[in-house]
C-alpha cells in the first residue's frame, strides 16, 4: 500500500508508507506475543507527525476496513486505552458497528465481551503478509 488516504469528516488524514508498515509490524508483534498494546505506546514507538492521535486512529480504522472487507478478524482490536477498562476507545466500537462487525452499545459488557472474542480470533488467525 502506498501512502494511506484515510478520511474523517474534516479533512483527509494521511499516513506515510514507513509509518503504515511500522504500525502493521507493531500489531504483528503484539499478535504473535499474544498481548495488547496501548494507543500511547504506539504513538511513542511510531513517532507519527501531528496530529498523531488522529493519524493513528484513522490508520486503525482503515486497517479495520481492510480486514473486514477480507473477512478477517480486526487487528485494530489489539490497541487499547490505558484506562481501567483496558478496551479500545469508543470510536473503535463505532467503526466496528459501521463495518457490520459489532452490534450493540459501544460501552459496557456487550462491547467488552465482543472485544474479548475478537482478540481471541485475532490471536488465532494467520494473516497474510500484505494487509
Amino acid at each position: 500500500m502506498g501512502s494511506g488516504n484515510v478520511r474523517d469528516e474534516a479533512a483527509p488524514i494521511r499516513i506515510s508508507r514507513p509509518h503504515w508498515h511500522a504500525l502493521l509490524d507493531e500489531l504483528k508483534d503484539a499478535r504473535q506475543q499474544r498481548h495488547l498494546v496501548t494507543y500511547r505506546s504506539l504513538l511513542e514507538r511510531l513517532q507519527l507527525p501531528t496530529p498523531a492521535m488522529q493519524t493513528l486512529t484513522a490508520a486503525l480504522e482503515h486497517l479495520a476496513m481492510l480486514d473486514a472487507q477480507a473477512g478477517r478478524p480486526l487487528r485494530s482490536v489489539l490497541v487499547i486505552s490505558q484506562s481501567a477498562s483496558r478496551l479500545p476507545r469508543t470510536g473503535f466500537f463505532e467503526c466496528a458497528v459501521r463495518l457490520g462487525r459489532f452490534c450493540g452499545p459501544v460501552d459496557g459488557t456487550a462491547a467488552a465481551s465482543w472485544h474479548a472474542g475478537e482478540v481471541a480470533r485475532v490471536f488465532e488467525f494467520d494473516y497474510p503478509e500484505a494487509p
